[in-house]
């Protein structure tokens, strides 16, 4: 028998050409929903001349591949450069526009809202936002179901981007703040299993890991060494893809680089990805020379070449929510050394495809690599390994689980609405 065809309204504060993990996530979660016969309505944030020219001349996919499915439609709600980082939007209040009024119209069987605590206002600590729950005011009016996708860690995220003195001053409030955020959903999901018992500690209830967060393991694969962006250079490279940013860590590798180059001195340390702090990076850098390249952004099959180029990829952040670009270079048979972190755990397995680090700890990372690039028997056995380790993570398999738990609050919904008729 053939499954009932969803109408599914998608919520994302994140969608190209403003590139973060959420935002290629959000884009391939629409498309697998088109594909398999859903009916999708995103609804997504305005790109317009308020945010760097290079934002919107991204060669990212986007709508246009997704309009050419007949059963997909979209609003872009107006918004404003985040107040912390100008490059990223940030949702206007509910005065500019409704979307009780766009659900209205649309009327739904479920509704998806991915990063609701960000278009809520939480990325700009309440200043900016949409000021109210998104998507609940009609779920409550129509008993229409209604979910939170969680992809980021937004209470460590508050502490990088406030420092502890505020971030202390706030804490005793932060449970409040989780458990107001997410008990106007039905159901709150994660992608981490530690991510999930951490926001179960702070009050995040209705909640529940669903491993929704994949990656397309045919694109990522060891055989893009073809596209090597650097095909004369022979140099061990350890890679870091990502934006820039304070959250992500990024200048710690500033630290751990000339304690890997004491040991191995032809070390060459590539950093993809652009941010808030691309002069910080580049200003510091400059210090060793060619050993260290900022390459900026990549995209295409240049950037599948970077992954599969790296002979470690290296992720110091420690407030990863199942991090993307950690499985991508896993997919592409390259060993991981991460700072250990909510979700790291459940990618890396020491010793079989990478090495965990103390976080916070550059002489303990900087081990770490070493030891991967000195022991070339170890290396090859963990790039063998890299790869299947990260192929039940492929997007098809998490989506199939991310379409029936989709199914099965849209079930429950019409068994209560038939109930109570």
């Amino acid at each position: 028998m053939n499954k009932q065809k969803l109408r599914i309204a998608l919520f994302s504060g994140l969608y190209s050409p403003f590139l973060t993990g959420v935002s290629v996530a959000v884009h391939q979660r629409a498309r697998w929903l088109l594909q398999q016969g859903h009916e999708v309505f995103l609804v997504h944030p305005q790109f317009n001349d308020q945010y760097p020219k290079k934002v919107g001349d991204r060669p990212m996919p986007g709508l246009e591949e997704l309009k050419s499915y007949p059963n997909f439609s979209s609003f872009s709600f107006p918004t404003e450069p985040l107040i912390f980082y100008k490059s990223l939007p940030q949702p206007l209040s509910y005065r500019h526009w409704s979307d009780t009024e766009l659900l209205v119209d649309f009327q739904p069987d479920i509704i998806v809202v991915e990063e609701a605590a960000q278009m809520r206002g939480l990325y700009s600590a309440l200043i900016q936002g949409y000021g109210r729950p998104v998507g609940v005011e009609y779920a409550r009016r129509t008993k229409t179901p209604i979910i939170s996708v969680f992809h980021t860690d937004i209470v460590a995220y508050i502490k990088y981007y406030f420092g502890n003195v505020f971030f202390k001053l706030l804490s005793p409030l932060i449970p409040y703040l989780v458990e107001q955020i997410s008990r106007t959903y039905d159901l709150n999901i994660f992608s981490s299993r530690e991510q999930l018992a951490k926001y179960q500690k702070l009050g995040c209830q209705p909640s529940e890991y669903v491993p929704y967060q994949g990656i397309d393991c045919e694109k990522f694969h060891p055989r893009n060494i073809c596209h090597n962006p650097i095909p004369n250079d022979d140099r061990p490279t350890i890679l870091f893809v990502g934006r820039i940013t304070a959250e992500k860590n990024v200048p710690q590798l500033l630290d751990v680089y000339p304690l890997i180059a004491a040991q191995i001195p032809n070390i060459h340390l590539v950093i993809v990805g652009s941010g808030p702090l691309d002069a910080e990076i580049c200003k510091r850098a400059e210090k060793f020379g060619s050993g260290i390249t900022i390459w900026g952004e990549s995209h295409g099959t240049e950037l599948l070449g970077w992954f599969a180029r790296a002979d470690v990829f290296v992720n110091p952040s420690v407030t990863e929510n199942f991090c993307t670009t950690t499985n991508e270079a896993l997919a592409s048979g390259t060993p991981v050394v991460a700072a250990l972190a909510p979700s790291t755990s459940e990618q890396v397995t020491p010793g079989h495809n990478g090495f965990l680090a103390e976080p916070n700890n550059p002489a303990d990372f900087a081990q770490k690599v070493i030891d991967i690039l000195s022991n070339p028997a170890l290396k090859a056995a963990m790039a063998e390994q890299a790869r299947p380790s990260i192929l039940g993570y492929d997007w098809s398999a998490c989506m199939e689980k991310f379409e029936v738990k989709l199914y099965e609050l849209v079930q429950v919904s019409d068994t209560v609405e038939t109930t109570s008729v």
